[in-house]
């Protein structure tokens, strides 16, 4: 291996950069998108039955807001509940979205570093490429002759870094649009959510009195 990186040269070093830190990341958002962190199946069904007489105490909204994203996301709902029992609709609602957005904010952690790797990793492929052809034409010497030794170190410059970088941007780019489908996905089971929460909330919701006109 070593010597495949004193034959690919200095330009090898960023992509050799590059592959520690999409490898990192990938690891890292293949444990934070797991289901259960994001949303557990059962998660919407056993808040409905909680939910379905009273409203919890607060030790059980602070539990599910620390379940998961999605458990986050309805214990905000259910705290503004609480905390306001004259709440409206539309109140409750922007509550709901205000709470999804910072859950999709927090999925997409790390996901445009491992976008900006995908596509840059043929670029710095692409550039040992080019300083192995400079390399190539260095080897001509001006009498006509060249320099076998020269002419084999840039050669093995071009090829060496144009597919090293082939091999990080490929499996970068393919965990990039995994992920990115993983988090579509749960966008929409979270709305959904949201979406049968709003009504089953605004059951406790106490409606303001109807002002009726004197005389």
């Amino acid at each position: 291996m070593f010597s495949i990186i004193q034959a690919a040269g200095w330009p090898i070093w960023p992509l050799i950069l590059c592959s520690i830190v999409a490898l990192t990341l990938i690891i890292e958002r293949l444990s934070s998108l797991r289901a259960a962190r994001v949303a557990p199946a059962k998660l919407l069904e056993e808040v409905v039955s909680v939910t379905r007489a009273h409203l919890p105490a607060a030790d059980v909204v602070n539990k599910l807001a620390d379940n998961s994203i999605l458990g986050n996301v309805l214990a905000q709902g259910l705290r503004v509940v609480i905390a306001d029992p004259r709440i409206t609709e539309e109140v409750l609602r922007n509550t709901f979205e205000n709470a999804g957005r910072a859950a999709v904010h927090k999925m997409e952690r790390f996901m445009n570093t491992l976008g900006t790797i995908a596509s840059a990793a043929p670029l710095l492929g692409l550039l040992g490429t080019v300083i192995g052809m400079i390399e190539i034409f260095g080897s001509q010497a001006p009498s006509g002759g060249t320099n076998p030794a020269m002419l084999a170190h840039g050669i093995s410059i071009a090829l060496y870094n144009t597919a090293f970088g082939l091999i990080v941007a490929i499996p970068s780019l393919m965990f990039y649009r995994y992920f990115r489908g993983q988090i579509d996905a749960y966008t929409l089971e979270m709305e959904q959510a949201s979406e049968r929460m709003v009504p089953h909330l605004m059951r406790f919701s106490v409606k303001k009195p109807v002002p009726t006109n004197a005389g």
